[in-house]
């Protein structure tokens, strides 16, 4: 498989790039609104690559902006430059010629087995569903950080990155493709407390030490904001599906967005009661009652085994 980088840097989302890279074969990044505003987003991923040695990446700008709202950022979380912690040097690794669409667009002819790895609002990968409709039909899948079985973020009902552009969602929940999604039910307890940082501060690298001094930033912003003791590495979990997938409980359902509540625009509307055989739901051949299953949701993870995934991840950068 072939892997496409959508999202929005944000600690996290660095942190998604440097355990893709090492694991899969990573053939762009496109770069979004969210955390921060495109321009420091996509700064973000160049500062991220060159930390990395990941030059080879091409990286793409996408859009500015949610397909309906107007956009909305997350300083208090990310910081004023999306990536606060470290001061990291202006990076010189140049932009592709092309905009996120197109190269999305354009990889998907490349490759067949394409998949998009979404950790940011989904407004590039709705705007190329919109601009070429045969997209759907080349894709292998899309795996993406976003939505939630339980509560919200921003919103008690809803998560940041599809409270943002739910419009944008709707199209790539709608779409057909086969979708794998993270939400902040299993996300948050992905969370690097002090203990897990001190783990990757004692790999004794240079990198090491950034990547912890970084990530320990967005920690203790969460614990400030939120009053979260760890900082929830939302992100790099849509991609250890692929590296490790026994580390994830899945569970097919059928996630709609919902667009007009007062109270709960965003939301991802999550049906599992299509479930047959043995269930929980309706016991023994228990019978269809919601829409087929549109996405595989995470519903459990091995924390112990993910951060021992991302900390030996981390030790192979120099």
């Amino acid at each position: 498989m072939h892997f496409l980088l959508d999202g929005d840097p944000g600690h996290d989302d660095m942190l998604t790039i440097l355990l893709a890279a090492k694991h899969v074969e990573v053939v762009a990044i496109t770069t979004v609104h969210g955390n921060q505003s495109l321009e420091k987003t996509t700064i973000n991923a160049r500062k991220t690559v060159e930390l990395g040695g990941l030059q080879h990446i091409p990286i793409a700008r996408g859009l500015d902006r949610p397909l309906v709202n107007e956009p909305v950022y997350a300083p208090e979380v990310h910081g004023k430059t999306g990536l606060d912690g470290v001061e990291l040097p202006d990076p010189v690794v140049p932009l592709s010629d092309l905009t996120a669409v197109e190269m999305i667009i354009a990889m998907s002819h490349e490759y067949d087995d394409l998949v998009i790895v979404a950790t940011g609002p989904l407004t590039n990968v709705a705007a190329a569903l919109r601009i070429d409709p045969t997209l759907a039909g080349r894709l292998a899948s899309i795996s993406l950080m976003g939505g939630s079985l339980t509560f919200g973020n921003s919103t008690p009902a809803a998560e940041f990155n599809i409270w943002v552009d739910p419009e944008a969602a709707d199209i790539v929940f709608t779409s057909g493709i086969p979708l794998r999604m993270f939400g902040l039910n299993v996300t948050r307890q992905a969370a690097a407390t002090v203990k897990e940082l001190d783990r990757i501060r004692d790999l004794g690298t240079p990198f090491a030490r950034t990547i912890a001094d970084l990530v320990e930033f967005y920690r203790a912003n969460l614990e400030r904001v939120y009053g979260l003791k760890g900082a929830s590495l939302h992100d790099p979990l849509a991609i250890a599906t692929f590296i490790r997938p026994e580390l994830f409980t899945m569970k097919p359902m059928h996630v709609g967005i919902e667009l007009h509540g007062t109270r709960t625009r965003g939301m991802t509307v999550c049906d599992y009661r299509h479930a047959t055989g043995e269930s929980e739901l309706g016991g023994k051949n228990a019978v269809l009652r919601g829409e087929p299953a549109n996405c595989d949701v995470a519903i459990g993870i091995d924390v112990e085994g993910f951060f021992d995934l991302l900390t030996d991840t981390l030790a192979m950068y120099a």
